[in-house]
């Protein structure tokens, strides 16, 4: 577990440049992040296109929803997201109508709403189009660290990446070994475990 977080433990939200706070836009930020990571997709690929679309100016619901189809597939493309930039294009525009005219443009809405079911959540965060269920999975993962009621959020893949390592397969007990690590970094790193067999096994050799 030390040599995970030591090597790997960084939340994808921080590598996309996304300071996590619990105030509207950084959360919108994550919600594309994690609608675009849940593609079939590099996620290196990923990651470039969440900081092209910030770049572009496109870091908000309503900035998001007013730039024309065509923008955001330009700013998709920039980051090397063309496989799917025309489908999301229109999906990122359809959310972030959703999002304003529903929830004012504040995810934080949407958590009261929930009223502190993380079920719930998750149920809610399908509702954006593009956003299914590993999407909803990525977004708690790492929306945890400023949402204390979700936390600890290990899903299927993060306790995948715990069975690569070696490690427990409970959550309270992966909790446990991770000691002052924070969950959503216990998540990610998990998670890269998981996606990336190098990962697991520069890990194993680390800890060996």
């Amino acid at each position: 577990m030390r040599e995970l977080r030591s090597a790997h433990g960084r939340t994808y939200a921080d590598e996309a440049g996304i300071r996590l706070k619990d105030t509207p836009q950084p959360l919108y930020r994550l919600l594309v992040l994690a609608h675009l990571l849940s593609a079939r997709i590099r996620g290196s690929i990923a990651l470039a296109t969440a900081r092209a679309l910030h770049e572009a100016g496109l870091r908000d619901p309503r900035r998001m929803a007013r730039a024309d189809w065509q923008e955001r597939v330009d700013a998709l493309g920039r980051g090397g997201y063309r496989r799917y930039d025309e489908r999301t294009a229109t999906q990122l525009g359809e959310a972030a109508e959703l999002l304003t005219e529903r929830w004012g443009g504040d995810l934080r809405r949407l958590r009261r709403e929930a009223d502190g079911k993380v079920s719930e959540l998750r149920h809610m965060l399908q509702e954006f189009p593009g956003v299914g269920p590993a999407g909803a999975d990525i977004f708690l993962r790492e929306v945890q660290a400023v949402w204390p009621e979700a936390a600890p959020y290990l899903d299927a893949k993060a306790l995948q990446g715990a069975e690569r390592l070696k490690l427990p397969k409970d959550p309270d007990r992966l909790t446990e070994l991770a000691g002052r690590t924070g969950p959503a970094v216990l998540a990610a790193a998990l998670v890269r475990a998981a996606v990336d067999k190098d990962v697991a096994d520069d890990t194993l050799r680390r800890a060996g």
